[in-house]
């Protein structure tokens, strides 16, 4: 079966994506693609698709995977009925009482000037 994944490429801590048709039972690193349907950089969110093919292969079966579904959908690209999009997670916040945006306000006091330097100078001096 084909599956439509998205294969790591770039450097150590600046991930770049192309997204590819391959064998399902093959790893996304293995190299051995069946087409390759466009890239994707996850830091400038910039997406580039041939929606021809990736309409042509989801058509045939090509199954998406989670992550390839949700980017093809954002490019445009009608998915059939069989795929089955992954729900929006919820985060629950464990202690929510101790964030600081939930603690009281704190009153600022005004800072006072130390009182080993002079206040202000008047010009005049002292003997």
């Amino acid at each position: 079966m084909l599956s439509i994944r998205m294969q790591r490429t770039g450097r150590k801590g600046h991930a770049m994506f192309r997204v590819v048709v391959q064998e399902s039972r093959l790893t996304p690193t293995s190299g051995k693609v069946v087409a390759q349907l466009g890239s994707y950089d996850p830091h400038a969110k910039t997406v580039t698709l041939d929606k021809e093919k990736a309409a042509l292969f989801l058509n045939n079966g090509a199954q998406p995977s989670d992550r390839a579904a949700v980017l093809l959908q954002k490019e445009g690209i009608e998915l059939p009925k069989w795929v089955k999009l992954p729900t929006q997670k919820t985060g629950k916040i464990r202690n929510a009482d101790k964030l600081r945006r939930n603690q009281p306000k704190e009153v600022a006091v005004a800072e006072e000037a130390p009182a080993d330097e002079p206040a202000a100078e008047t010009g005049t001096t002292e003997s």
